[in-house]
């Protein structure tokens, strides 16, 4: 007996797209639709917000080009030292009992010479901490380590102020300085204490800066999509500012600065929640140089519950705007070149395509309701060349980075491309909202990224202290996505098939987020009866998306 089910299918195929393809060129209302002032009115916002997003898209495409254009602008290696200086490592800490020992015992393997060492353990803890700080620096000083505990009550700038406070005993030429979630390797000072003396730096080398890489990437989807992210920033943004000769950032944790460079600058200031991107900048138009020196690895601990992500990115989020309207008239009034400047305005500003999202977000449906009526040809020429700046770019900025960094298995990352999207949609409500307070001047607490000590697949923060809370934000996140799942059925009726693999980046991006901040805080409270403490910075490292 003979099988037509493939003939079937095929005419049924045919069908399907000969229809759909009919629908496209269909021309029934052309020369009847007349755009009203209603749909005027939503549809030029619309296309502003567009325009915006594509701008911002076309940037990582510069940055992609200064990256690949000028690779050759490296730093050369720095010629061998004969006289080693004196440094202060600086640990500024609060409440992180599970990671601050693990920090001590990896900074007491340093391999640089003890009498030249100035270990300074900046500890603002209220909680436990305190005996775990004071007893790790104890010990560790008994056997004969450099290292002394400095307790602050008052915490006044939070981690600006614990550092600034730090400095007024500091006794290093240069300061090195590490987050308590970090792990350098032995020889971090050895190998990036050379490139302050190399005499071809002529003394102005401010700030040295490595890169990051992460203890439990493979912890979870949410670490992973952490891990294309941050890479993403290491690789491609710092390695095209740096090889450009562009203005970039101390990311907070993980690098050194020569002392003078702190003090000409005016010293750490705490008026914005990124004290090191602000510092950086204030450096850097004093004239300082900065390296970026991404062969140089130190490991670090990435956030694994959603609170603690979302509050980070929030923070990165308000603090870089806030440092936009601080530093930015500085830049724009100094003597440095124009490429430099515009570098600047598209690094701090960067955020405001998180409100910028979420306008697109609930114009999305009226726009395709008024749409509609238009033809599909307006659609083809003015929204997809818009689409593709805006969207398209932030795949191949995350894919280029994954490639540098891992050449043989980067094809991977194609499979975690659409979870990168839609978190970064899922987080731009609470994003947007920093970025607004930011614009209007309203301050806020630090929030402090909690670390639990997790490496690699194994571990649980769930019986764990030092959680951020849910708040009301993850309820409207939640609705979004609901909303947006109606988009899709509206989509899907009118037979507009080529818009629901983008909208349901919006469903998925909401629900996840908003569902995943309300399980972690309801499981943890519910079972453990573990309670959000008080919230402080963590380090501070770039937009995520």
């Amino acid at each position: 007996m003979l099988n037509f089910a493939p003939l079937l299918f095929a005419a049924a195929a045919q069908g399907g797209l000969s229809h759909y393809w009919h629908k496209i060129t269909d021309k029934t209302f052309t020369g009847v639709y007349n755009a009203n002032s209603f749909d005027m009115a939503m549809m030029i916002p619309y296309f502003i917000v567009l325009f915006m997003l594509a701008l911002y898209g076309l940037h990582r495409y510069v940055l992609l080009y200064d990256y690949f254009a000028y690779r050759k602008n490296v730093p050369p290696a720095p010629p061998p030292v004969e006289n080693w200086p004196k440094v202060t490592i600086q640990l500024p800490i609060f409440n992180e009992r599970y990671v601050i020992e693990r920090l001590v015992d990896a900074v007491a393997q340093f391999d640089y010479p003890l009498e030249l060492l100035d270990i300074q353990v900046l500890d603002d803890s209220t909680d436990e901490t305190r005996e775990v700080a004071r007893s790790c620096v104890e010990r560790h000083a008994l056997q004969g380590l450099p290292i002394s505990y400095i307790h602050r009550t008052n915490r006044e700038g939070f981690k600006a102020g614990a550092l600034e406070n730090g400095l007024r005993t500091a006794q290093g030429e240069f300061v090195a300085i590490f987050d308590a979630d970090f792990i350098p390797q032995a020889d971090f000072l050895r190998r990036t204490v050379p490139y302050f003396l190399d005499p071809a730096g002529e003394g102005k080398i401010g700030m040295v800066q490595t890169r990051w890489t992460y203890l439990n990437s493979d912890y979870s989807l949410l670490t992973r999509v952490e891990t294309i992210l941050l890479d993403g920033h290491f690789v491609i943004e710092h390695g095209g500012r740096s090889r450009r000769g562009t203005f970039f950032n101390f990311n907070g944790t993980a690098g050194v600065w020569r002392r003078a460079a702190i003090d000409a600058a005016g010293g750490w200031e705490h008026d914005t929640l990124t004290e090191d991107t602000d510092l950086s900048y204030r450096a850097q138009l004093k004239g300082w140089k900065f390296l970026y020196l991404p062969q140089i690895e130190c490991a670090s601990e990435l956030p694994v519950d959603m609170n603690g992500f979302k509050a980070q990115q929030a923070r990165w989020a308000k603090g870089l705007m806030q440092t936009a309207k601080k530093i930015l008239p500085k830049v724009f009034s100094s003597d440095v070149p124009f490429f430099v400047k515009s570098e600047a305005f598209f690094h701090l500003t960067a955020n405001i395509s998180y409100p910028l999202m979420v306008l697109l977000s609930t114009m999305l449906l009226p726009a395709m309701i008024v749409r509609f009526y238009q033809g599909w040809f307006q659609m083809l020429v003015i929204d997809l060349p818009l689409f593709l700046a805006s969207t398209c770019s932030i795949s191949s900025f995350y894919l280029a980075a994954q490639k540098e960094l891992r050449p043989k298995t980067w094809l991977n990352t194609f499979l975690y491309m659409p979870f990168v999207m839609a978190t970064g949609i899922g987080i731009s409500v609470r994003n947007a909202q920093a970025v607004i307070e930011a614009i209007i001047g309203k301050k806020s607490d630090f929030a402090r990224t909690p670390k639990f000590k997790i490496e690699g697949k194994s571990g649980t923060f769930a019986a764990k202290k030092y959680k951020n809370k849910a708040g009301w934000m993850p309820y409207f996140e939640v609705a979004l996505g609901l909303y947006f799942a109606l988009t899709v059925v509206y989509a899907i009726i009118n037979e507009n098939y080529a818009t629901v693999p983008f909208l349901l980046l919006f469903v998925w991006g909401y629900l996840y987020t908003g569902f995943m901040s309300l399980s972690q805080s309801w499981f943890a409270h519910l079972r453990f009866g573990v309670n959000a403490p008080e919230m402080r910075p963590a380090s501070s490292g770039a937009p995520g998306f």
